[in-house]
C-alpha cells in the first residue's frame, strides 16, 4: 500500500514538473511587442498545421492558444509571437 502511495506521489510531482516544462515558465521571446504577430497572425499560422483553435491570448511574452489537434484531442500550445512557432505544449 505504501508503494502505491509513493508511486502516486512521484507521477504527481512528474506531471506537475511536465506541465512546468510545457509552458515554459517564461516568455517566449524578449522581441519588443512591435515585432509581435496579431494574435490573429497567430492562429492563422497554428490552423495551418492543422490544429482547432478555440481561444487565443497572448500572456507573458507568449501566445496561448487552446486549441483541439487533428484527432478532436485538446491542446493547450504556448508560440513565439515574433513568428508562431511552438514552443511547447500541455
Amino acid at each position: 500500500m505504501r508503494k502505491i502511495a509513493l508511486l502516486t506521489i512521484a507521477a504527481a510531482a512528474l506531471g506537475a514538473a511536465t506541465a512546468q516544462a510545457g509552458s515554459l515558465g517564461k516568455p517566449c521571446t524578449t522581441a519588443p511587442e512591435g515585432q509581435w504577430l496579431s494574435i490573429e497572425q497567430l492562429q492563422a499560422k497554428v490552423e495551418a498545421l492543422g490544429f482547432k483553435v478555440e481561444k487565443a491570448k497572448l500572456k507573458k511574452a507568449c501566445g496561448e492558444l487552446y486549441t483541439l489537434d487533428k484527432n478532436g484531442n485538446r491542446v493547450e500550445l504556448f508560440v513565439d509571437p515574433t513568428n508562431g512557432q511552438i514552443v511547447g505544449r500541455l
